[in-house]
């Protein structure tokens, strides 16, 4: 393995550090280097699976061949590494653990709780109670098995979580088993009375998390006699030591730290009540005293260990009084006042920049006491929806129609995404976290951690923006779930008649509501569609809005009756929304248009209908405005780019913009952001610096410089910004408050709160990427290029262009920089050679998963032929960079017959119109044609839009294919074979 050529194939987080121990990896046989080689690239974080794979040569070295000579084992111990700090040093001390689970064959399959406590037997060093140490041991060596099911991708959430609750089962029955009996031969007694332990929490639903507390309620049937002639306890008494006893014993921290964290503070009357509760005063507190809270929690209660008996007996009697036989709205109340309390609370104690997927507003919390909501109202006439586990109450709520299916597909995709999230902040070090990490690099390498298979998540870069997305999305759902079973103006003022709506059409509005959830709760897509308008709004909007119900009943919805029956539910308590509708047949048209094309626009106007202000500005302004002046208000950026936003793809859509003038104007968009940024960044950075620590004027010397897609401007939707920093030679004793503008600019338009981020930026293209300075002077990136650049980095600031601070300046300093890349690389033709071998590494790399834009014949291969023949042709420094511009300058030059310029300006057209229309359809990129047969519809009709008339000839997948052949060919005859 040469040690260059791996750091050239993999992307390390930290080249410098990769260097050396990828170099001490020589001393694996060849065999294991050949894995190690193959494995590195698909892993998340192969720094870590190289240092501490070299740690355990260096530990453990007769361990270590073992384990390099097994490849499966290789392989696990990779996996982990990469994964997980608190099980590599696990490894680490016991290696042995890897070598058994892959001798063992069985990682295929998750282990019944029976199973565990038949290992967990086995593996305690003496009979007895056991030892605190050997239980948190024994749980380490299984969460080990676990995480590697998890992250090879052979157990889903469902199983994992399921794995997870029958590993602490087996602990809590054989932990309750041993301090019985060591209880009993203590106080020269036998325990005769019957002992439950009763699970609550997501280990009473079988959904437990890596590192969650475990919470338990301790339950006894029988009276207060002794237990035994001889004994000096009674019943009490000895069920209150060993409920002691066994809570101690399982959060006592050893040196192979704790077993579990056990929470008993959901028990009757709390941290005040008994910690073991006789059956009949549990019964007679539920039952009196009981508050509502206290009931839902029981959803999920069931008996994990001891006897079965008086926890069953418990959980019969409360049975009606959690659920309702009749809908009652004060069921409704209750839960939401309990989740206001939470979230205000989480406000109070939540960091500034921190975001807690379980807490936060539409996190997993919000989808937990949504289900929980609906079982309690539902639960009572049906029983099949009575369900502990989340997931699983979910799947019964959509069979009896009290979820939609598209309802069910939200808030079980929304789920599944943080609960995976949520796995993996907790298995990394073992810790009970439910927050993001702050840092772009440390959410990038999260990202990667993510199960690439999760519905709508592409992988790694799109963390942020998917996660936003899941939780905008339960919000919406919450809020219109909540309201839905509301009494309509039951209490306080009429809302509609505070927007002009007549008291007459209350009748109305009240049969509108019926009928959408009626709607929202039929599952079958043909009936759906039949039903779509239905009987009651089609009388509404004719009375109240009859354009608009023209238009609706023609059947121009055909494939968004769900999202725009969410919609109009919406609508129709704002007059005034309805009006604009109404009254103007090109903004419904153009509405309708959006909801039919783009279900990332769709959840966006059906959760701010005020969006319909910037959809009618697009609509009646063809083409839009180009100019853009964000507002200097950290605070509004974000609202003013996603509202700018709707407005631009609106106009894509509806009016079928021309891709590329499209992303000219997001790209547009996108600098007014970052030219407001940094103004807030330096007034803010200059206000906070000590008297005399800044330049007296700082205002003009920064240069903020764009690469990339935004740097050629063609950002879309989704776009990361790639951005460096660069300060004049004469500022360089200053660099430290630059830094601080830089900073808080990145923080201003990328840092992640409830409300998601502006957009991501990404700053690696800096020299020497992460271990560079994040601001530079102008000088140090001169002589960078001329010195110490490799060919691609030149290559990449080829594509760069000044957005904000001093752009007169960056321009300038862009042009000298260019001059120099064209001085080494362009005029001997070395860039042919470099930019082949990097084409070729990007195809390995990324084709497989992104086979549009690097897979042979994708877009990478006309962008790499414009760079080459531009770098042959001249040193011209490029103000408009574009791909058409690009083609036209080159052609224009005579290294560009008009035939390949026209063939060149078409297929990027297509490859931009697909990317396009892909992020407008699902607000990101796929990197690939859908295999979804509606989905493809909705993309061929948009690609159509977008290019010329006619050039869809054939099936989207035909074209594609054929397009990708003539590229990889033009791009042969340019650069050879690849």
């Amino acid at each position: 393995m040469q040690v260059l050529s791996l750091l050239d194939e993999i992307q390390f987080r930290d080249p410098v550090r990769a260097r050396p121990e990828i170099a001490h990896m020589q001393r694996l046989p060849p065999p294991a280097r050949r894995v190690v080689k193959a494995l590195l690239p698909s892993l998340p974080d192969p720094d870590e699976s190289v240092h501490y794979l070299n740690r355990l040569m260096a530990e453990a070295p007769e361990a270590a061949l073992t384990i390099a000579g097994n490849q499966t084992a290789l392989r696990y111990a990779l996996t982990i590494f990469s994964y997980s700090h608190f099980l590599a040093e696990a490894v680490l001390r016991y290696p042995e653990w890897i070598l058994d689970i892959a001798n063992a064959g069985d990682l295929h399959r998750g282990f019944l709780e029976e199973e565990y406590e038949r290992l967990l037997r086995t593996s305690l060093p003496q009979a007895g109670l056991p030892r605190a140490v050997d239980l948190a041991l024994f749980r380490r060596r299984q969460i080990l098995r676990i995480v590697l099911r998890d992250t090879l991708r052979l157990a889903d959430l469902s199983e994992t979580a399921e794995d997870l609750s029958s590993l602490a089962e087996a602990i809590l029955n054989v932990a309750w088993q041993g301090v019985r009996d060591d209880l009993a031969r203590e106080v020269a007694a036998p325990c005769h009375n019957a002992f439950s332990v009763i699970a609550l929490g997501k280990l009473g639903g079988r959904e437990l998390n890596y590192s969650s507390d475990i919470d338990l309620m301790f339950v006894y049937g029988g009276q207060g006699s002794s237990s035994g002639p001889d004994s000096k306890l009674t019943v009490q008494e000895f069920f209150r030591s060993a409920a002691n006893r066994m809570t101690a014993l399982l959060s006592t921290y050893t040196p192979e730290g704790m077993c579990y964290r056990v929470d008993l503070r959901l028990r009757p009357d709390g941290s005040l009540g008994e910690v073991c509760q006789p059956l009949e005063g549990a019964k007679q507190y539920y039952a009196t005293r009981g508050r509502d809270w206290e009931l839902q929690m029981l959803i999920k209660a069931r008996v994990a260990a001891g006897d079965p008996g008086p926890g069953r007996e418990l959980l019969e009697f409360v049975q009606p009084l959690i659920y309702r036989t009749t809908t009652d709205f004060r069921t409704i109340e209750a839960v939401s006042e309990t989740r206001a309390r939470i979230h205000e609370k989480h406000a109070r104690r939540a960091k500034q920049d921190s975001l807690d997927v379980k807490l936060t507003r539409g996190g997993i919390r919000d989808i937990e006491f949504l289900v929980q909501c609906l079982q309690r109202l539902h639960g009572g006439l049906y029983p099949w929806v009575r369900q502990g586990g989340t997931l699983r109450a979910l799947g019964r709520l959509r069979d009896k129609g009290l979820l939609s299916s598209w309802e069910y597909s939200k808030l079980a995709n929304a789920y599944q995404f943080m609960r995976h999230l949520e796995h993996r902040l907790q298995f990394d070090e073992d810790l009970q976290t439910h927050t993001l990490p702050s840092g772009a690099d440390r959410l990038e390498l999260l990202g990667r951690k993510m199960p690439p298979g999760l519905p709508g998540f592409p992988g790694a870069g799109t963390l942020e923006r998917e996660l936003d997305r899941h939780l905008s999305s339960v919000q919406d759902l919450y809020d219109r779930v909540i309201h839905s079973h509301r009494p309509i103006f039951d209490n306080g003022p009429d809302p509609a008649a505070e927007h002009g709506a007549q008291p007459l059409l209350l009748e109305a509005s009240n049969n509108l509501k019926a009928s959408s959830n009626a709607i929202f709760a039929n599952d079958a897509d043909a009936a759906r569609c039949a039903e779509f308008p239905s009987v009651n709004l089609s009388r509404y909007l004719e009375l109240r809005a009859p354009s608009l119900a023209r238009l609706v009943s023609n059947g121009a919805i055909r494939r968004s009756h769900e999202s725009m029956e969410s919609f109009l539910d919406k609508v129709v308590e704002r007059s005034d929304w309805l009006r604009m509708l109404d009254q103007n047949p090109e903004l419904a048209r153009c509405t309708i248009d959006i909801f039919e094309h783009s279900q990332y626009f769709s959840d966006q106007l059906v959760r701010h209908p005020r969006l319909l202000g910037e959809v009618e500005e697009a609509c009646t302004a063809r083409q839009g405005r180009t100019g853009f002046h964000a507002p200097r208000d950290r605070a509004e950026l974000r609202r003013f780019f996603s509202d700018q936003m709707v407005r631009i793809q609106s106009d894509s859509i509806y009016h079928c913009v021309p891709v590329f003038r499209t992303l000219k104007r997001t790209s547009d968009l996108a600098d007014s952001v970052i030219s407001a940024a940094y103004e807030i960044s330096l007034r803010e950075a200059f206000d906070a610096a000590p008297a005399g620590g800044a330049s007296s004027d700082p205002a003009n010397q920064m240069m903020v410089i764009a690469l990339g897609r935004l740097g050629m401007g063609e950002f879309d939707l989704a776009s990361d910004a790639d951005l460096i920093f660069v300060i004049p030679d004469s500022e360089a004793p200053e660099t430290l408050f630059w830094t601080g503008v830089a900073e808080r600019l990145i923080n201003a338009i990328s840092a992640y709160t409830g409300d998601g981020v502006v957009f991501s930026i990404d700053t690696r293209l800096r020299p020497n990427g992460r271990e560079g300075p994040l601001v530079q002077t102008q000088g140090a990136y001169k002589e960078y290029f001329a010195q110490h650049a490799q060919a691609w980095e030149g290559i990449t600031y080829m594509k760069a262009r000044a957005v904000a601070g001093d752009v007169e300046r960056g321009t300038a300093f862009l042009t000298d920089v260019q001059q120099i890349d064209w001085r080494r690389y362009g005029q001997g033709g070395r860039s042919r050679t470099d930019l082949a071998h990097m084409r070729a590494r990007l195809e390995k790399e990324q084709g497989g998963r992104n086979p549009l834009k690097a897979g042979p014949g994708g877009y990478y291969d006309i962008d790499f032929v414009l760079m080459y023949l531009r770098l042959r042709g001249a040193d011209l420094f490029y103000k408009v960079l574009n791909t058409p511009a690009r083609i036209e300058v080159i052609e224009k030059m005579g290294h560009l017959d008009r035939e390949d310029a026209v063939f060149l300006n078409a297929a990027a057209t297509f490859y931009r119109a697909i990317d396009h229309g892909m992020r407008l359809s699902s607000g990101h990129a796929e990197g690939r044609i859908p295999t979804n047969a509606a989905q493809i519809a909705i993309l061929t009709d948009l690609v159509a839009r977008w290019t010329p008339p006619g050039f869809l000839d054939g099936t989207l997948e035909s074209v594609t294919k054929r397009i990708r052949r003539d590229t990889r060919a033009f791009f042969a005859r340019i650069f050879g074979p690849v």
